[in-house]
This record gives C-alpha cells, sequence and structure tokens, in this order.
C-alpha cells in the first residue's frame, strides 16, 4: 500500500499533479472535496482496511498538520511489514 502527501500552499498545482500522476491509481483524499474531517477519517480508513493506494491533497503546511498522516502511514507501514514477516 503505498500513501502519498501533499504539501503546499493554495493553487500551486497539487489537484492537477494528482490528476496528472495518481488519477488511475490512488484514490483522492481531499479536506476540499470530503468538506469535514470524519468524512476524511472514513475515507482514509476505508482505504487503509481495503489496502488502497491514496493521496492526500491538502496544503499540509506545518509540521503538525503532516504529522497526522505520516503517523497513519507510518503505522500501516509497520503493520503490513509484520504480518508479512
Amino acid at each position: 500500500m503505498e500513501t502519498v502527501i501533499f504539501c503546499g500552499i493554495q493553487a500551486t498545482g497539487k489537484t492537477t499533479f494528482y490528476k496528472e500522476k495518481f488519477f488511475k491509481t490512488h484514490i483522492h483524499i481531499s479536506l476540499d472535496l470530503l468538506k469535514t474531517r470524519n468524512r476524511e477519517n472514513k475515507f482514509i480508513g476505508t482505504c487503509i482496511e481495503t489496502q488502497q493506494r491514496f493521496v492526500v491533497d491538502n496544503t499540509n503546511p506545518t509540521k503538525e498538520e503532516r504529522s497526522k498522516y505520516i503517523s497513519v502511514a507510518i503505522y500501516v507501514r509497520k503493520t503490513v511489514l509484520g504480518v508479512l514477516s
């Protein structure tokens, strides 16, 4: 499973980059589209449960904001590697 976390200020092409590089292979997780953190969390949870690759397309300007997604990705990686080992 793969998680991609975008960082960048608004209107810098993150969503366009997703469409060009990841549209066919990754679920698009965007707070702009989902509107609430609850929906975002449910989408991420479903991706993890189904081992579906996903892209988090938010500005994520601070370490604190990115750390939530990074922690999830590390947990999943350890869990998958633990199962495969």
